[in-house]
């Protein structure tokens, strides 16, 4: 497990109790929601991966609303890739913390857009 792995799924782990963990060993932690799509799967809420070159962080909330990125820093921008991905290469503390609270302004989104239940 990476040190920016580790850094990632802790971002992640307060909100394990609400959902459901599909996955959780030492390249994936991948967090569901309850909410049933139509096409019959639980929704995706958020994962830390592990890949050769980098750690990803996807939080789907922003990309189901884009609005929450929002006055996003413009360090973290630069590690977005695609609509809801972002990655590193090392551990930055000062992004993992803005991260953390984008991931709990996209949880509160998911809880008023009923995906969390009540």
């Amino acid at each position: 497990m990476t040190e920016s792995f580790q850094s990632l799924r802790a971002i992640l782990l307060p909100y394990a109790e609400e959902m459901f963990v599909m996955r959780d060993d030492d390249e994936v932690y991948c967090l569901d929601t309850h909410h049933i799509m139509k096409n019959g799967k639980r929704m995706f809420f958020a994962s830390a991966r592990v890949s050769k070159t980098y750690t990803s962080f996807h939080l789907m909330p922003v990309y189901v609303s884009p609005a929450l990125l929002t006055g996003m820093s413009e360090p973290l921008a630069k590690r977005m890739q695609g609509k809801s991905c972002f990655n590193f290469e090392k551990p930055d503390a000062a992004l993992f913390a803005e991260l953390s609270e984008l991931t709990a302004r996209g949880h509160a989104d998911y809880r008023a857009r009923g995906y969390l239940g009540a």
